[in-house]
């Protein structure tokens, strides 16, 4: 029984005994390869196929989820599912959502054939980890990775929908531990892509080799406020971090303080954030939602003003308004909320601007998770990078930490680069901002 055939046969399981529900079932195949001094240490295929049932009956939920994809299996989630729902409490804004027809990736696009061997590919790992040992002042290279994989997701619901999705993700990572006279500093890079053929080590080994040699040096800088730019990595990652701020269901559990700011301002004016997911040259790249809602751009900031929050069909009702299409859901959780892509649009502030006069560049923060206080705004995190003037590097930096509130630095900005950048997992876009008075504590 093929996948539609078991979705088929669930749901009319859950319709048979007066519920409704909706089914995940995602699969993938993953191949993964690591080097370790000059050997192959990790070659390994796996794969995964898992069946998720959300029900509802009478405004009770309850979820269940099989690995195993045989009828008697399938006819336990379904059991359990409708048991857990029994003895949920009642949720009046969760409901699966009417929706049918389906929908459907382009797998030319999003899942192109490979060409490359894997031969190629156990080649490509040795010599990305081989070449970077043989640099002046490396010493080990203990992380480095290859992996190519193939995910797929449906989503199958009583009213009648199918959604599939059908996605390639192939990655090459490498970290190298530098040392000299006592110095030591570890650093790396990565591409992504959906082709393993567009990957090339060689960029990634020089990368490697250039950040921690840049670094090696690095010192503390006097305690002070400086202007700061993340680079391409960690900005991003700041974003991230404090994502849960456009996201309605930490409004509705009370933890947003966004949550009764939608109209306000909130960053500056020169700020203007939404969620693109149809964005094609995006690994983020989302047709429909956990849901199976039809994903579409959503903006968040405009202008500096908070547009609205990302809302799944259950926090939509809620709060009186039309979902988002921001579902999230794996197989074995409840409903959540998750962006897809984040798009900060470009500025018009040139590199001659954006670069003037003195700033530090992090390259580098440590404690994302947990030097962060989402509710508050408040973080604390150790980081790394540059003493920049006019674009130029005057000296590393290392051993400082950099402190403040993230809702306040969305009102500190003094500029907004005029050129857009992926993060490296290519899942953000966004312009380097240059942010203003940033408490940074170093000598």
């Amino acid at each position: 029984m093929n996948n539609e055939h078991s979705a088929s046969a669930i749901l009319e399981r859950v319709r048979e005994n007066g519920a409704e529900g909706d089914l995940i079932i995602d699969e993938g195949k993953t191949l993964s390869l690591r080097a370790q001094k000059g050997e192959l240490e990790e070659h390994k295929v796996s794969s995964n196929l898992i069946f998720g049932l959300r029900v509802v009956k009478e405004h009770r939920v309850g979820t269940a989820y099989s690995e195993a994809s045989n009828e008697d299996a399938l006819n336990s989630m379904v059991n359990q599912a409708l048991l857990n729902a029994s003895f949920a409490k009642v949720e009046p804004d969760e409901k699966i959502t009417d929706i049918s027809g389906s929908l459907k990736t382009d797998d030319e696009i999003l899942c192109p054939s490979d060409i490359v061997t894997v031969e190629e590919k156990i080649a490509f790992t040795l010599s990305m980890e081989k070449e970077l040992l043989a640099k002046e002042k490396i010493k080990n290279v203990p992380y480095n990775g290859v992996s190519d994989s193939i995910v797929q997701r449906s989503v199958f619901t009583t009213s009648g929908l199918s959604a599939n999705s059908k996605q390639r993700y192939c990655s090459a990572t490498a970290h190298a531990l530098m040392e000299h006279e006592r110095k030591t500093v570890m650093e790396g890079s990565g591409r992504v892509s959906r082709e393993f053929g567009e990957l090339d080590y060689r960029t990634i080994v020089e990368e490697t080799y250039c950040r921690c040699l840049g670094l090696l040096d690095g010192e503390a800088i006097p305690t002070k406020h400086y202007d700061v730019i993340l680079d391409q990595e960690y900005q991003p990652a700041l974003f991230s971090t404090f994502a849960s701020m456009f996201s309605a269901q930490t409004a509705k559990d009370g933890v947003n303080p966004m949550r009764d700011k939608v109209g306000e301002i909130i960053a500056d004016e020169r700020l203007n954030i939404s969620d693109s997911p149809h964005l094609i040259d995006g690994l983020g790249y989302t047709l429909f939602d956990a849901e199976g809602t039809k994903t579409e751009t959503t903006s968040l900031i405009k202008d500096g003003y908070l547009q609205t929050l990302a809302h799944n069909s259950a926090t939509a009702k809620h709060f009186g308004v039309k979902t988002t299409g921001h579902a999230s859901r794996s197989p074995k959780s409840t409903l959540g909320i998750n962006l897809h892509q984040l798009h900060i649009s470009e500025g018009i502030d040139s590199e001659s601007i954006l670069y003037s006069g003195e700033y530090i560049l992090i390259t580098d923060l440590a404690g994302l998770h947990s030097g962060a206080n989402p509710i508050s705004g408040q973080f604390s995190f150790g980081a790394s990078g540059y003493l920049m003037t006019d674009g130029v590097r005057v000296r590393p930096i290392r051993n400082i930490t950099i402190a403040g509130n993230f809702y306040d630095m969305l009102k500190k900005v003094s500029a907004v680069g005029d050129q857009l950048f992926w993060n490296q997992g290519r899942t953000t876009v966004m312009p380097h901002i240059r942010f203003s008075d940033v408490a940074i504590s170093g000598s």
